[in-house]
């Protein structure tokens, strides 16, 4: 019997050294890592690397993976075999990107504080469950004389309590939220700019304020889409955990991955008459922004009961001065 627990340590450290491999995606000339990349597995899965590049994959954890295909802003697209995975990845700085990044003077004088209340509630039934794979955006039109910047984003949020306690379920989770241009009423080409990554914990408020001012976004005179979507849980310090994404669930058909739902959720409002509400799987190739209302599903509770919008509120700054 002595001779057994040694055995079983060491099938124990090795079968956590097998779910463990860390690869790191780097920019090719700054030599860098590139935070918060994202990392598709091509059917439809995927994850994101960490604030230091660093993501884990493992072909024992992935078999049925043989490329991945990695991603981010201002960066040209990388395909990887799973086979021949460096434990660094660079990527190419993609010039035409790069040289979309406007910065816009916010000396522009007087102007006005002006807020969009959010639509808030408590029904968990009325929620959307954030999932890894899924990003959201909401249009938000603007005055179409005077330059106005978003200075706060008001993003509701459901606190869930455990059983019967009543105390809120511990949970601190890492999002990332982007602006797109309004391309015929959709979502369009996303307006360059650093990444606005935020954390949300059970002891935030559920009308959650992201204060934005430093990033100098000004609204389009055509509008724009606001996205947020779910990077993943992170520790205490609030650096992204290296956990899974998915559960495998054995069916007649096989093994299927079920997409983790992360919290908080978020409440799903029928309070707004316009469907300005898109969603799109961020990890597939094409990443076709959807209208989120009766065409996208008729199964769907959500849109069964008309709670077909996120309700996010923003407050702004209109300046006088004509653009």
């Amino acid at each position: 019997m002595k001779r057994v627990f040694p055995v079983l340590l060491l099938l124990v450290i090795y079968h956590h050294q097998i779910y463990s491999q860390s690869y790191t995606v780097i920019d090719s000339l700054k030599k860098e890592p590139i935070s918060y990349a994202t990392i598709s597995f091509g059917n439809g899965n995927g994850l994101f690397a960490d604030i230091d590049g660093v993501f884990k994959f493992s072909k024992e954890r992935y078999k049925d993976i043989d490329s991945l295909y990695i991603s981010s802003l201002g960066y040209k697209n990388l395909t990887v075999s799973t086979d021949k995975l460096p434990k660094n990845i660079l990527l190419s700085q993609d010039v035409d990107q790069l040289q979309e990044v406007v910065i816009q003077a916010e000396n522009l004088g007087k102007y006005k504080v002006k807020k969009q209340n959010s639509k808030i509630h408590n029904d968990y039934f009325r929620c959307w469950l954030p999932t890894v794979e899924s990003e959201i955006a909401v249009f938000v039109p603007r005055s179409p004389s005077k330059p106005t910047k978003i200075t706060s984003v008001y993003l509701p949020v459901k606190m869930e309590t455990s059983n019967n306690s009543g105390k809120k379920q511990s949970f601190s989770t890492l999002f990332k939220m982007q602006f797109y241009k309004n391309d015929d009423g959709y979502p369009g080409k996303r307006i360059s700019g650093e990444d606005i990554i935020f954390r949300i914990t059970n002891k935030d408020k559920p009308n959650f304020e992201l204060d934005i001012s430093e990033y100098k976004v000004f609204i389009p005179k055509e509008g724009v889409f606001i996205s947020i979507q779910v990077l993943g849980y992170t520790d205490k310090e609030g650096k992204l955990q290296h956990t899974k994404k998915y559960h495998e669930i054995e069916t007649r058909k096989g093994i299927v991955k079920i997409s983790t739902t992360f919290r908080p959720l978020l409440p799903f409002t029928d309070k707004i008459e316009e469907n300005i509400t898109f969603t799109r799987r961020v990890f597939f190739k094409n990443r076709t922004w959807q209208r989120f209302d009766k065409k996208y599903s008729t199964a769907n509770n959500l849109i069964k009961t008309n709670h077909m919008n996120y309700g996010i509120g923003i407050k702004t700054r209109e300046y006088e001065k004509s653009n």
